[in-house]
């Protein structure tokens, strides 16, 4: 970025202001020449030497070992003393507001009702018959050869079983299609996707036998734009009788261990919404036969959505084997911190080693190989166990159907009812007819002649899943006792998923991180836009604003949801794709951030603005403009310069979160004399920082992210408001910062790095945390932003079984002190010994991995990593209590979490307009919503014309589990707790409720009693969306 004159290039005019969330939301400044030179504010000489020693440790620790990881640990010891109850002296505690007139002067406690402590104390003691954490100590995973079924058992049963019940299959026809993988979405669907859809319309006619299932919505809402009238009414028939069904019914199948539960959610709704729309169909079962490893909280989310059962496949083979030796292969899947059956949802493990037709029959592939009739000879496929399946005819007929019969007894060993699920299917089958063909007459004929046969004790035919779970669920309820039921109650996760011998798949946990941080930033752009659309379109209708009303707007949003949608996709955050699809996700992730920095700022502009009518009057040119930028879908955003001269100009600051902050904002401007004053005029204190070109040099031309140096080379950068340490190492840029601020951001350390491994060959880069906390071989990591799960390394695991998703955040503990690695990006991590945690930041791998892919992973990009690492000291704990299946971060942690995963918003106007008068303030929130209540989302709901929206939205509300044996004290949290209790007349202060009624978590099922309510009321965890309508 070029500047106007060479020695006036100095970045970073940081102010620190008060910003108040979505309750003072907006906030305007002005920044201005000042008319004399101004020294900067005095500063307490005490913390100037403090800060000075702080530092000068921080260099001799570089300079005796180069060893990065010091630096961080000495940060956060010396934080330590900020958690003490009773410090006496600020040593270590850079929490006083340094003079600045929009600074708290004195230091606020958090309050805290202690009936919402209960809740923490009392999870995990209740029992689960099977806890994932017992199987995992229970297992020898010494994988022996198990026979025809290489990684389970020789099953056997006697023919007699099914005198008195029959045993009733389900052969349930299915095709997985991947919204990108080898190909691109747009690329398969022409190639492949609808080419299924057409001939199913076709081939479910011929025969009301016929059953299909069908998963992502991105591929079906892709086709139904493309058809005729009689195709769609074809499709809606054949899901009235009961021929085809919508299965989980999202975006897309997403990945359970990168994706925050925010982006599943959404692309939930996105799916329902759609379907609601077009079919008015509500799907029952959840589907997930791909994801690498499985996560509760998609149970949770599903369980909220209104579903009552759901299916899972990628579980570690020594698990499956584990399940079918105990008959648990059936469950109801119950949320750790429970305390009854709330969460509970039936969860059908398939048991082999695939959801192709060899690994589904039976145990063993080489017979069920023989009935994947798209194998017959002389196709493109055939059996790699040698043997070919047979046309079925007269001749072959009682051999063929005794053969797969005896898969299907086998199969039903393992399972606790007679009721047998045998999915039909594969990636990308029944494009071609004559594959519908050969599977439906060839297994027809089968079912006919075990049907026609009583001696057989069967009942077989094409079914859907809800048609299994069904059958399954009259079969169960006749045979449990006193209302008992049959199956077990399991908790916990499934990951870390191995699919054979050592082969772990933890690599995607941190594969193409550039993308898994882009992902989070897309995120907390759509979120800040849809809440500030939802704001902006009520007010544009309240004063008839038609430039605003007729905008392209919500088309925008629809498309920012479904690119965010499909990049949950299995194949797409986990970076398991092909080079060119990752760009395509990334070309699309990098459109519709473009699109929604242009919402937020239209929609800010509309609320800010003092005459609203003047909006229409403006071009499209004057619309606020967000301080990052970023050139293409490959590059780190960088901070646009911002042009100063005699005349202010207005700078706005959008707080997106429903808390209120104290937060350090940075903005880079065109000269070092530069002055901020606040809405009401008065100064605000900043901190002139410069803006480096290189390690060494200050920017005089433009901004290079960093170079390479050996030895490392080390600078020191100090201030009011920030100090940092930046090391330059070969493969990193490694930067520690420290604020001096009273509030949540100045309780801990800000973690930067700048990684390069693109020269690197079959190279993981990580960065590990040392302590002396006496973790032993425990630690916590979260599951998709939601929920937190104790971990343990175990040495009878090789090291990249030990290595588990991180969304968020994980932690190590002893009975003192708790230590949190706060992230915002999905990474895989570890802690291979006590008192340390390891996260992998990159990865480069030359070769193929023989999972399908057919190439490495080698488009490495220049990624940036940020983090934040919190040390807390904990209240007297019984140890015992830490041998639990649950656990909960903090207050502070919470919150510290949500302010670094949504930042505030600088902005400023594209082109200065003179004339230009805005408020000194938005506040849409009445006040700041309780510390355990997330806004997850404001989501404006679509209306039943393509492109429109309605005058509700999805008030999507999350409230937090959280441990309260932390101290709470200076933390700067500016908040209270309610026991989960709001009144809904106290929500708003702008606008006025006309209605907000209960729903199901995406909109698809309204309570019984759905009714207008005043007061919403959480437990612990819970996610709830209302349907609520402002004025």
């Amino acid at each position: 970025m070029k500047l106007s004159r060479q020695f006036t290039v100095f970045g970073s005019a940081i102010f620190c202001v008060v910003i108040f969330s979505l309750y003072l939301m907006l906030d305007r400044g002005h920044l201005d020449y000042p008319k004399s030179p101004r020294r900067e504010g005095s500063f307490p000489q005490g913390q100037l030497s403090m800060l000075q020693e702080k530092i000068d440790h921080l260099e001799r620790l570089l300079a005796e070992n180069n060893e990065i990881i010091s630096n961080i640990r000495d940060s956060v010891i010396n934080l330590s003393e900020s958690v003490e109850d009773g410090t006496k002296n600020s040593k270590g505690n850079f929490s006083h507001g340094a003079g600045s007139p929009l600074l708290p002067s004195k230091r606020l406690s958090l309050t805290v009702d202690p009936a919402d402590c209960l809740f923490a104390s009392q999870s995990g003691s209740q029992s689960s018959e099977v806890q994932m954490l017992d199987v995992y100590s229970l297992i020898p995973f010494d994988n022996p050869d198990g026979g025809v079924w290489k990684q389970g058992f020789d099953i056997t049963y006697k023919p007699d079983e099914w005198d008195t019940k029959p045993l009733q299959v389900f052969v349930v026809p299915h095709s997985h299609n991947d919204p990108g993988w080898l190909k691109t979405f747009d690329d398969y669907f022409r190639e492949k996707t609808q080419y299924i859809f057409n001939n199913m319309v076709v081939k479910l006619k011929e025969d009301p036998r016929r059953k299909f299932i069908w998963s992502e919505i991105s591929y079906l809402s892709k086709w139904w734009e493309a058809i005729d009238v009689q195709k769609k009414d074809a499709v809606k028939s054949l899901l009235e009788n009961g021929q085809f069904e919508i299965v989980t019914g999202g975006w897309v199948m997403p990945d359970e261990a990168g994706a925050h539960y925010f982006a599943i959610i959404d692309q939930l709704i996105e799916g329902h919404q759609w379907l609601e729309k077009n079919l008015g169909v509500k799907p029952r079962s959840g589907w997930a036969i791909d994801p690498f490893g499985h996560s509760p909280t998609m149970a949770y989310l599903l369980k909220r959505a209104g579903f009552s059962h759901m299916l899972i496949q990628r579980v570690h083979y020594a698990v499956k084997k584990h399940f079918a030796l105990h008959k648990t292969l059936e469950f109801f899947w119950r949320q750790n911190w429970d305390l009854g059956s709330v969460t509970d949802i039936f969860c059908h493990m398939m048991p082999f080693y695939s959801y192709d037709i060899p690994h589904t029959c039976g145990p063993d592939p080489k017979i069920c190989c023989q009935f994947d009739f798209k194998r017959l000879p002389g196709g493109r496929y055939g059996c790699p166990w040698g043997v070919p399946p047979e046309t079925i005819y007269p001749g072959n007929l009682q051999n063929r159907a005794e053969m797969l019969l005896d898969q299907y007894r086998k199969k039903s060993e393992l399972f606790r009812t007679t009721v047998v699920l045998a999915p039909l299917g594969d990636d990308f089958r029944y494009t071609e007819r004559t594959e519908w063909d050969h599977q439906f007459k060839n297994y027809q004929l089968l079912f006919d002649y075990m049907n026609s046969h009583s001696q057989y004790n069967v009942k077989i035919q094409f079914g859907t899943l809800s048609d299994y779970f069904d059958a399954l669920e009259k079969e169960a309820s006749a045979s449990s006792r006193n209302s008992q039921s049959i199956f077990p109650v399991v908790s916990g996760d499934f990951f870390t998923y191995a699919d054979r011998d050592d082969h772990y798949w933890s690599g995607y946990f941190t594969s193409r991180p550039f993308y898994k941080r882009m992902d989070r930033i897309l995120e907390s752009h759509l979120r800040a836009a849809e809440i500030l659309y939802y704001f902006a379109m009520k007010q544009a209708k309240q004063y008839k604003i038609s430039k605003f009303l007729s905008s392209s707007h919500y088309v925008m949003l629809t498309e920012a949801r479904r690119n965010l949608g499909l990049f949950q996709h299995h194949d797409a955050i986990t970076g398991t794709a092909k080079d060119w699809v990752v760009v395509d996700y990334g070309t699309r992730l990098f459109h519709s951030l473009m699109n929604l920095k242009k919402i937020i700022g239209h929609s800010a502009l509309l609320l800010i603005l003092k005459d609203k009518h003047s909006y229409d009057s403006y071009s499209s040119d004057t619309f606020l403009e967000m301080d990052l930028k970023q050139r293409t879908q490959s590059s780190l955003p960088q901070k646009n310069v911002i042009s100063l001269s005699a005349e202010p100009r207005y700078l706005v600051v959008y707080n997106p979160s429903e808390q209120a902050r104290s937060s350090v904002v940075s903005v880079c401007v065109s000269s070092s004399a530069a002055q901020v004053s606040s809405a009401s005029g008065k100064p605000v204190e900043i901190q002139m920082s410069a803006v480096w070109d290189t390690a060494t040099t200050v920017s005089q031309t433009a901004y290079e992210p960093y170079v390479y140096t050996t030895p490392p080379f080390v600078r020191v950068q100090r201030g009011r408001f920030y100090s940092d340490v930046t090391c330059f190492f070969e493969h990193v840029t490694h930067r520690v910062r420290l604020y001096n601020i009273h509030g949540v951001e100045g309780q801990s350390v800000e973690i930067s790095n700048i990684v390069d491994i693109r020269k690197e060959h079959n190279y993981e880069i990580a960065m590990r945390i040392s302590s002396s906390i006496n973790s032993q071989n425990r630690f916590y990591t979260d599951l998709n932003g939601y929920q937190i799960q104790p971990r343990v390394t175990m040495s009878k695991l090789p090291l990249q079984a030990n290595v588990y998703p991180m969304t968020t955040m994980a932690y190590i503990q002893d009975a003192e002190r708790r230590l949190t690695l706060l992230s915002a990006q999905s990474l895989g991590v570890s802690s291979l010994k006590s008192g340390q945690i390891e996260v992998i930041m990159d990865r480069r791998l030359m070769q193929d991995d023989n999972r399908g892919l057919e190439q490495g992973v080698h488009d490495n990009k220049i990624t940036a990593n940020l983090f934040r690492i919190l040390l807390e000291k904990r209240s007297v704990v019984n140890m015992e209590e830490d041998q639990k299946a649950v656990s909960y971060p903090s207050l502070l942690s919470h919150i510290t979490s949500s302010f670094l995963n949504h930042p505030v918003f600088p902005m400023t106007e594209k082109v200065p307009v003179p004339t230009l008068q805005l408020l000194g303030e938005f506040s849409p929130l009445m006040a700041p919503l309780p510390c355990d209540i997330h806004l997850v989302n404001l989501r404006t709901v679509q209306s039943k014309v393509d492109g429109k929206h309605s005058n509700e939205a999805a008030l999507i509300l999350h409230r937090k589990g959280f441990d309260c044996r932390f101290s709470s004290r200076d933390t700067g949290l500016l908040c209270s707790t309610t026991q989960g209790k709001i009144l809904v007349q106290k929500l708003f202060s702008k606008f006025t409720v006309v209605s907000i009624t209960p729903s199901s978590l995406s909109l698809m099922h309204p309570p019984p009693d759905a009714r207008n309510i005043s007061e919403i009321n959480l437990s612990p965890m819970e996610i709830s969306t209302f349907r609520i309508h402002l004025r």
